[in-house]
């Protein structure tokens, strides 16, 4: 099967979420542009909008070699886009980056004809002057290319609420792959915009996002098929593998497959825990393993899941999780883990793993982390409740006080 084939059948599908894991080597951008002519009305205009390699490739680094690299910026290749880029602001786009936590700042500087648009984006640090500390210098920077990844999907993100373009286009977001060079917490937090787009968008238009990333991809799929939501989101969302066997495309259905992503995200946590870097997102994470693991037991809640590994108060503990993984407390509040909230993850994860015996395929992990008297498996978990309260505080949302049945 071809990829326009691909793409027709594509436009035939009903529900609104389309969910693509994409195999090596299987031409997801090819695939994206296979939709776009697929969807063109008669006059050749475009139904929907895209994000792909050819949107990241209009982002180019002009390193400024002449000079030892004191002009360096990063370029804005000209394209129909470009009469769109007035309407942005770098608020527009610091509001998507905060998310992010970038340790950037930067300018749009625009060309001498306002028609044509941002011409470049200069990133750069502060720097006051040690005489006159009221004398501040920017000094311009190039940032990571994960950095970059995340920048030009958030100027997209941006760029899709620019009156004229994305809501003119309305038929379809096509998202292709926006996690490039990015880490597990920053993978996570593009997971958390996609989710945001659907959940705003997928009552009038169509979406379908296409990933070679089993991190993105199990997270998506868990947020659409188990999160908060999913009672609304299920029975509209299609998950798909796209592969290449015997040299054929395949587009195949794996809503009812044994799809082990889960052990992906038990190794994600399992190298964080071995070199002790467990931070907040990581809550969520381990919230969707219990979920998982709970799905495949038959019960509702993985409350039953914390009942099975020892964990004798399971409301209070669920409630902490649900309360830890929720995206405002990890977008709020610092990634770093008191110890008492660590010694919940530990005592969590740890369950999962002897009570179920993964092979993870991870290095062993290191010594236990010390846990604080008032907290175990015997024991009440007050002193992380003030934890999630105080949490919950910062995020404006108001912390849980009752057991909660799970």
């Amino acid at each position: 099967m071809s990829h326009e084939l691909i793409a027709e059948k594509l436009t035939k599908v009903q529900e609104p979420i389309v969910l693509i894991y994409a195999f090596n080597a299987t031409g997801k951008t090819r695939l994206s542009v296979a939709y776009k002519n697929a969807t063109k009305d008669g006059d050749g205009n475009h139904a929907g909008v895209y994000f792909n390699a050819y949107s990241e490739d209009l982002f180019v680094w002009d390193n400024d070699p002449e000079n030892d690299e004191a002009s360096i910026q990063l370029e804005i290749r000209k394209s129909s886009l470009n009469r769109y880029h007035n309407s942005l602001t770098e608020d527009d786009i610091r509001d998507k980056l905060n998310r992010f936590r970038p340790n950037y700042r930067f300018d749009f500087i625009f060309h001498d004809n306002p028609e044509d648009g941002i011409r470049s984006v200069m990133f750069f640090h502060e720097v006051a002057d040690s005489e006159d500390p009221s004398n501040i210098t920017k000094v311009p920077l190039k940032i990571s290319r994960g950095e970059e990844r995340i920048f030009v999907w958030c100027f997209f993100l941006a760029l899709f609420e620019v009156e004229g373009w994305a809501d003119e286009r309305s038929s379809h977001f096509f998202i292709d792959d926006p996690v490039s060079n990015l880490d597990d917490h920053n993978i996570f937090i593009t997971a958390s915009t996609i989710y945001d787009l659907i959940d705003e968008h997928h009552v009038n238009r169509k979406i379908v996002v296409t990933t070679h990333h089993i991190g993105l991809f199990s997270i998506l799929a868990d947020l659409l098929t188990k999160g908060e939501k999913a009672a609304a989101f299920k029975k509209r969302t299609r998950i798909c593998t796209l592969s290449l066997k015997n040299g054929e495309l395949s587009l195949e259905s794996c809503r009812n497959d044994v799809f082990l992503y889960h052990l992906r995200l038990l190794q994600v946590l399992d190298s964080a825990y071995t070199v002790n870097e467990v931070k907040a997102y990581h809550f969520a994470l381990l919230r969707q393993v219990l979920e998982n693991i709970s799905s495949f037991l038959g019960v509702g809640q993985f409350g039953y899941v914390l009942t099975q590994i020892g964990i004798t108060d399971a409301a209070e503990v669920a409630t902490i999780v649900n309360t830890m993984s929720h995206k405002k407390i990890y977008y709020f509040e610092s990634d770093e883990l008191v110890p008492d909230t660590m010694a919940i993850f530990e005592k969590v994860f740890k369950g999962v793993k002897e009570k179920y015996q993964f092979v993870l395929h991870t290095p062993a992990a290191g010594p236990a982390v010390q846990v604080p008297a008032k907290i175990g498996v015997d024991g009440p978990v007050e002193s992380v409740k003030a934890t999630a309260s105080k949490a919950t505080k910062r995020s404006g949302k108001k912390a849980p006080t009752n057991r909660r049945k799970v």
